[in-house]
């Protein structure tokens, strides 16, 4: 009787939250602020966790949030529109600046200037120019693909139409933020939250004629694709800009230093209520189109550009309780439950407290006053104790020796290029044998960089796994959907939807098969390298029949760390049990060979000693670019060794007895042309 009163208020709040929902995606009218709506999740939320038979699929827990809308047509990016890594301290751009050095291989008279540009809190746009004429306008999308909203754009009257100058080149995509300006958000106040949401309504309105009533605004700061752009540098493009009638951005600054990048920073922060938008950064870019190629990209961000968040917003809570968290690897994560604090629009109940020797280092005990902080998307932390305000009887927090959900010692590893113990103290489970990592394990393998299963979120799998039915990653798939059916939440629909999710990942690429398998020091990035130069799920399963790991040695950029994880991997018995369900139910589709149309295909390369005018890392690059690969040790395998300055004698001796071709720098860049 009493778990059916919980279920019904618990609808209640769910029915509530989907109309809410609607309004703030759908229609892009708010009912409520931001603060209410969050209110609104968090009590739901925290009804889940404090009764575990409650789940349901439209869930602040399992829905996303927002789709793209089924109005417009999806178009692929010609380029994709990545995001930007952020920085939020001086000693961030120091490090920025740094990499970039390193990279570079710290070039004399090597002179780095930056395009600073305030970053306008509000929604990308795509613009295809061909011959001059505004053809095709996406907005940003995942990333890859966008929605064509065209029309819409053709409304803002910052955008031409049709740009007749010689300058203008014959093709290229413009991208830029659509925003409104405060001062015309003031008659908008009634039907949006805020101004970056009444720019994202306006662009995905059904008719173009809606549009145009918004006064919406368009700066135009960087390109996507491009043939024919006459233009050296970002400043040199973005007064190209001008010429062709867009709008910049007029606090936009060419600086050299990070001490007066942050004296600009400064100085645009004090006067943020000044401006007529929405701030939220500054974005730092290297100047120089030559040195912006030569850096490239790094993951799904360049090397050459950084956004820099301005100051994080904070606010003072207590802490009520003080839990530990289980990761898929075994890390004891201790976090701070406070008391609900409003930190920048957003209500924080949750705060990590890092490590073991974070919480010693501050003192932080059960019932303090603290700071909480909360920078962009980092999650927030706690900064400092109001020792004033401590209880006299407050005790010290005990972390745990053994793990709270298995009982296994807990342990910390040493890490033998610092020569220290590791901050993060561990489970000494090998993974499944302890539920929280089993849990984190699978939730882990329906993510979505690895399975990706639609439909099939976190709170999803703690439901099916209190519910017994998943216990591995393999139950996924043997799941029993009369059951399922006839659960709270649940239906005919909704469980044929599942399973039709399930169904379409059972085919999955073998890098992210890898990643998926939860392998600790394995990335998704190590995972790809991995699956390239093995090939084949086959040839992976092999290393452990064989016991033969040696052959990963030969992987550039896998190391002993990476190397022993998987040894540790195979050596567990459930994991090998995994590994053959898994392998008789999916089909696992082998590694794509490289790219073989480079004048280094099938080429393997190896460099010995400091190369000149060069970092390695770029050196690396090169030949990776024109289908060569790279391997870490002198084999018969090796095609050509690469010397250059102080080479290791002992690499030089090997390669000639093994016949393997040597060459100096100068002579390797000629074959490059």
């Amino acid at each position: 009787m009493i778990d059916e009163k919980i279920s019904q208020k618990y609808l209640k709040k769910i029915k509530l939250f989907q109309k809410y929902n609607k309004y703030y995606y759908d229609l892009n009218k708010p009912l409520v602020d931001d603060s209410e709506f969050d209110k609104l999740k968090l009590e739901i939320i925290n009804f889940e966790k404090k009764y575990n038979f409650l789940n349901h699929k439209d869930s602040p827990s399992n829905s996303v949030g927002f789709k793209p809308s089924k109005i417009f047509k999806k178009i692929k990016h010609k380029t994709p529109m990545l995001s930007l890594n952020n920085a939020f301290s001086e000693e961030d751009l120091v490090n920025f600046e740094k990499k970039i050095s390193n990279f570079l291989n710290n070039e004399p008279g090597l002179n780095i200037e930056y395009s600073a540009e305030p970053k306008i809190d509000g929604i990308s746009a795509s613009l295809l120019f061909k011959d001059g004429k505004f053809i095709t306008g996406l907005s940003r999308g995942d990333g890859k693909e966008g929605e064509d909203i065209t029309e819409n754009l053709k409304t803002i009257k910052d955008i031409p139409h049709e740009i007749k100058l010689k300058s203008f080149p014959k093709e290229i995509d413009i991208r830029g933020e659509v925003f409104i300006q405060n001062s015309d958000f003031k008659d908008l106040r009634n039907k949006f939250a805020n101004p970056r949401n009444a720019a994202s309504g306006s662009l995905r309105q059904k008719d173009p004629k809606e549009t145009q009533k918004i006064p919406l605004k368009f700066i135009a700061y960087t390109f996507g694709y491009e043939k024919g752009l006459e233009a050296t540098s970002q400043e040199d493009y973005l007064k190209r800009l001008k010429e062709w009638g867009f709008k910049t951005n007029p606090l936009n600054n060419k600086i050299k230093t990070i001490k007066d990048l942050i004296k600009n920073y400064n100085e645009i922060e004090k006067k943020r209520d000044q401006i007529d938008f929405d701030i939220d950064g500054i974005v730092y870019k290297i100047n120089d189109f030559s040195l912006q190629k030569r850096l490239g990209y790094v993951a799904n961000a360049p090397r050459w550009a950084i956004a820099h968040k301005f100051s994080a917003n904070s606010g003072i809570s207590k802490i009520e309780n003080i839990e530990i968290q289980i990761g898929r690897t075994g890390a004891l994560t201790p976090v701070a439950k406070i008391k609900p604090v409003n930190i920048g629009g957003v209500v924080v109940s949750n705060a990590t407290l890092h490590n073991e020797e974070e919480i010693n280092r501050k003192d932080i005990r059960i019932g303090d006053t603290v700071l909480i902080e909360r920078a962009g998307d980092v999650i927030p932390h706690v900064i400092s104790v109001d020792l004033k305000l401590r209880n006299k009887n407050s005790k010290k927090f005990d972390f745990p020796k053994n793990c709270p959900s298995c009982g296994s010692e807990t342990v910390k590893d040493f890490n033998l290029t610092t020569k220290k113990e590791d901050a993060v103290r561990r489970c000494s489970s090998e993974g499944y044998e302890c539920e929280k990592m089993a849990i984190e394990k699978i939730k882990h393998f329906v993510s979505k960089e690895a399975f990706n299963i639609d439909g099939f979120g976190k709170k999803i799998v703690e439901n099916f796994w209190n519910l017994n039915l998943i216990k591995f990653p393999h139950d996924i798939f043997k799941l029993d959907y009369v059951k399922i059916e006839n659960l709270e939440g649940w239906g005919k629909q909704s469980v044929a939807n599942l399973k039709y999710s399930i169904n379409q990942k059972k085919k999955i690429s073998f890098e992210k098969f890898i990643y998926a398998l939860g392998i600790r020091h394995i990335g998704l990035e190590n995972a790809k390298i991995i699956s390239k130069n093995l090939k084949s799920l086959k040839n992976f399963i092999y290393l452990s029949k064989q016991n033969n790991f040696d052959n990963l040695i030969n992987i550039d950029g896998i190391g002993e760390t990476q190397i022993n994880s998987i040894k540790n991997f195979f050596r567990n018995s459930t994991n090998l049990h995994v590994l053959t369900n898994l392998e008789k139910i999916l089909t696992v589709k082998n590694a794509e060979s490289q790219k073989t149309d480079g004048i280094f295909s099938d080429k393997t390369f190896m460099f010995t000693g400091k190369l000149s005018n060069m970092s390695r890392s770029e050196a690396k690059s090169l030949i990776e670019q024109n289908s060569g690969s790279i391997v870490s040790n002198v084999t018969k395998k090796l095609d050509y060794l690469i010397v250059g300055e102080k080479p290791t004698n002992r690499k030089i001796e090997t390669a000639k007895n093994l016949k393997v071709k040597i060459l100096d720098q100068s002579s390797w860049l000629k074959m490059l042309k």
